[in-house]
């Protein structure tokens, strides 16, 4: 049986573990979220949608 889940998700969950857990506080981390929503909307946002689709693929064929 195979699970399908979204990336924003999975990474929203380790977030949130992380800063429940104290190893990232809360202003780094949305920090980083601020960089990725800016990094969505520049030139670089195909290559890395490619990439990680790449990724996925290779990952799904294990």
């Amino acid at each position: 049986m195979a699970i399908s889940i979204s990336a924003v998700v999975l990474l929203g969950i380790v977030t949130f573990v992380l800063i429940r857990g104290g190893s990232v506080r809360p202003g780094p981390a949305l920090a980083c979220a601020g960089f990725g929503f800016f990094l969505a909307s520049t030139s670089a946002a195909p290559f890395i949608t490619d990439a990680t689709s790449t990724v996925t693929g290779w990952i799904s064929t294990i």
